[in-house]
């Protein structure tokens, strides 16, 4: 391709009909027509014509597999022949960025990337880009907010960009089901770019009201003769839609044991959360099936490999959590199934529309569950914080002599790490704060906390999870459905669905699957990792601790029942342990489930019945955590264990006021510092218990309060603590 020179004008552009049959060439090229036949649909090179021939800015609304990304690979070669820079793709989506690169090369398109996934290159990226090298630069969002990105970087490509690219532009809003704030940035970006560069924005899932927030975001709706909105209709005539309701997380379980291989081709099965991920992941592959899990929590590396396999068709699924997400493009992908519904009808759409882009036929499975509704009051509550902690926030950067980390900063405010970092990107957007080298700081610039949207935001999630029940219990079209929600007017109803077509999947399950998946979802146990290092800035709030928790006064590895995310324990525990749900003595099945837990613990490799030279001593008493909330239920569970141990229940740890509520660690720290004590009578009957005691809690979210009742019974005495709990949280 032709490399222009620093400061060399675009060349002339020919007419329409030669630069279509330009287009067009470059399509073939892109999907390795050799024949040079394949041609362009007309509203796709209605967007090439907008931003080659006429530096248009353009946003184009249209379904999965409709091709937005030809779009801008054909304009980028047209632009590039004619001198322009190179193309700039804003993109969330790391797995869609490796298969770009390799798509776009096909066209004889350069593109490299940066995101967090490739670091050690970044330096060479740059200077390629900077030599005229790449024609096509993938840049991840959060990248636009990296201070050295923003001062060194940013202004250098604003300066030579000759097409801005914004992929999944549905996250600049937060009106929609994905807003990420890194987005936001792109005001400056486009703010800088010199007078006639061309601007794509492109999305699959926007309604009427998250379009126009975009257009509007990135400056297409300032003048309406400038901007051109390209808007498809968002029917896939190649799925068809099911929901299947099921009585329980085992009958969900034994259904795709017994139907996954009936399912055409290979696909995804997504969860709500990790440990759902792993529990089915676990179970179908036990069962004989060729599965992987996928979620954020892996390692870049093992989930470009599950990928790969996928792409390959060396595995039947991926069952993954939205980390997969919208950037993984396989077009013979021949099923979607979701364990558990999303929140939004917006997201299902995107997250189903990963199938049938390149066959006929894709099944697309809802299979709800009794817990999705907990999953989604969680999510729900990491939304924008109240004003008091945003002002709280404002005045620690404001009174502080420097840039302040987010490890500094944690210790002052009540918001945990994600949620305050969330928070600051915001702030950041809207001018308040800015963030450096070395940390955070406030402009001083006058900011108003815009409680009337947040709470309009706050109020159209709700709206979006009563759509999302709606469709589960839908008897009308379900295609039909889900195109209203994205207000697409041609929506009508697509004879497909097993609504439209009255074939349902039957919830016939083998007798032996079920029997399996009951006594998997049955087996009790997870481990709880403690704390091995103090929160960082506690002596800024008068906690004198840090550093690493000495050896001789942290607790050892723990036990719970079950995590309160996944699909088994986990729903017979939250009725039990949700707020409101009053007090009671341990129910029998739970009482007996957990003596299961200590069997098991104790044959463990490092369990007091192992038999392993360095085994932990068996347990020599059991210590309750006080409760204000479930005095009753720590406590009976507490005696039952003692009693069936035949150990004594030496006392309970004292709570003082109350536990915090959900904070950071550091002030949830601070807090239980004040708050837990040990009576001389329990203090006394640690130090003649002398050997390990069991510590017993309802759950443990952050860990802390584990940790520090531990250090306690250590410096009591105890010469381990191990924890055990009905439930961890996450």
């Amino acid at each position: 391709m032709q490399q222009p020179t620093a400061g060399t004008a675009p060349h002339s552009v020919p007419e329409p009909s030669d630069l279509r049959v330009s287009a067009d060439a470059v399509l073939s090229r892109l999907v390795g027509d050799a024949d040079g036949t394949t041609r362009l649909r007309e509203d796709q090179w209605r967007a090439i014509e907008a931003l080659v021939a006429h530096q248009r800015r353009a946003l184009v609304v249209q379904r999965t597999g409709w091709g937005k990304s030809a779009v801008y690979f054909v304009a980028t070669a047209l632009l590039r022949q004619r001198g322009s820079g190179p193309t700039v793709i804003v993109s969330p989506l790391l797995a869609l960025m490796r298969n770009q690169i390799e798509a776009a090369a096909r066209a004889g398109v350069r593109a490299r990337s940066i995101n967090s996934a490739n670091t050690e290159e970044w330096e060479t990226v740059q200077a390629e880009v900077a030599a005229g090298e790449v024609d096509v630069l993938l840049v991840s969002p959060e990248r636009l907010n990296n201070p050295d990105f923003r001062d060194q970087v940013l202004p250098r490509l604003a300066a030579t960009t000759g097409l801005l690219v914004v992929d999944e532009a549905h996250c600049i809003s937060d009106w929609g089901h994905d807003f990420r704030p890194d987005y936001r940035r792109l005001r400056t970006l486009l703010a800088e770019l010199p007078s006639g560069v061309p601007v794509l924005a492109t999305t699959a899932t926007a309604n009427a009201r998250v379009t126009a927030d975009v257009a509007e975001q990135l400056g297409t709706g300032e003048d309406a003769a400038e901007a051109l909105v390209l808007r498809g209709s968002l029917d896939r005539a190649s799925l068809r839609l099911s929901v299947l309701r099921l009585p329980d997380a085992a009958h969900r379980l034994a259904w795709l044991d017994g139907h996954l291989a009936q399912l055409p081709g290979s696909g995804i099965i997504y969860t709500l959360t990790v440990a759902a991920a792993e529990e089915v992941s676990a179970y179908l592959t036990a069962r004989g099936h060729r599965v992987i899990a996928y979620t954020g929590r892996m390692e870049n590396a093992d989930r470009q490999a599950a990928e790969e396999d996928l792409l390959a068709n060396k595995v039947k699924a991926l069952v993954a959590t939205s980390a997969l997400g919208m950037g993984f493009d396989k077009p013979d992908l021949g099923f979607v199934v979701h364990v558990g519904s999303p929140s939004s009808p917006i997201s299902y759409y995107q997250q189903v529309g990963r199938a049938g882009r390149g066959v006929d036929h894709a099944e697309v499975l809802l299979l709800p569950g009794p817990e999705d509704e907990a999953i989604w009051r969680y999510f729900a509550s990491l939304a924008f914080p109240p004003e008091e902690q945003v002002r709280r926030t404002l005045d620690v950067l404001a009174a502080a002599d420097r840039p302040l980390s987010l490890p500094a900063l944690e210790p002052q405010v009540e918001l945990r790490r994600s949620r305050l970092e969330m928070m600051l990107k915001v702030l950041d957007v809207d001018g308040a704060v800015r963030r450096e080298r070395g940390g955070w700081t406030a402009t001083g610039a006058r900011w108003e906390y815009d409680a009337e949207r947040y709470a309009k935001v706050a109020h159209q999630r709700e709206a979006e999870q009563q759509s999302m029940r709606a469709y589960a219990a839908g008897s009308g079209c379900r295609m039909e459905f889900l195109r209203r929600q994205l207000d697409d007017e041609g929506a009508a109803p697509c004879g497909r669905c097993d609504n439209c077509t009255g074939d349902f999947y039957t919830p016939d399950v083998a007798s032996a699957a079920l029997d399996s998946a009951r006594g998997e979802l049955a087996r009790p146990g997870v481990q709880v990792e403690p704390r091995r290092m103090w929160p960082t800035g506690l002596p800024g709030i008068g906690v004198e601790l840090k550093g690493r928790i000495p050896t001789g006064e942290q607790a050892a590895p723990g036990r719970a029942l079950g995590r309160l995310s996944d699909i088994g324990w986990g729903n017979r525990l939250r009725p039990l342990l949700s707020p409101g749900s009053g007090d009671g003595a341990v129910p029998d099945d739970v009482l007996n489930a957990v003596v299961t837990v200590l069997a098991d613990w104790a044959k463990s490799p490092e369990g007091w019945a192992s038999g392993a030279p360095d085994a932990r001593a068996r347990p020599v008493g059991v210590v309750a955590i006080g409760s204000h909330t479930r005095p009753r239920l720590i406590g009976s569970l507490a005696e039952g264990i003692a009693g069936v141990g035949r150990m004594p229940l030496l006392g309970t740890v004292e709570t003082g006021a109350g536990p915090p509520g959900r904070s950071n660690s550091a002030r949830r720290v601070q807090s239980l510092t004040g708050a837990l004590g040990l009576t001389p009578e329990l203090a006394d009957a640690v130090r003649a218990a002398s050997g390990p005691l069991l510590l017993v809690d309802d759950y443990t979210d952050s860990g802390w309060t584990l940790a520090l009742a531990a250090r306690l019974l250590r410096t009591a005495g105890a010469t381990a603590v191990l924890p055990l709990v009905l439930a961890l949280q996450g």
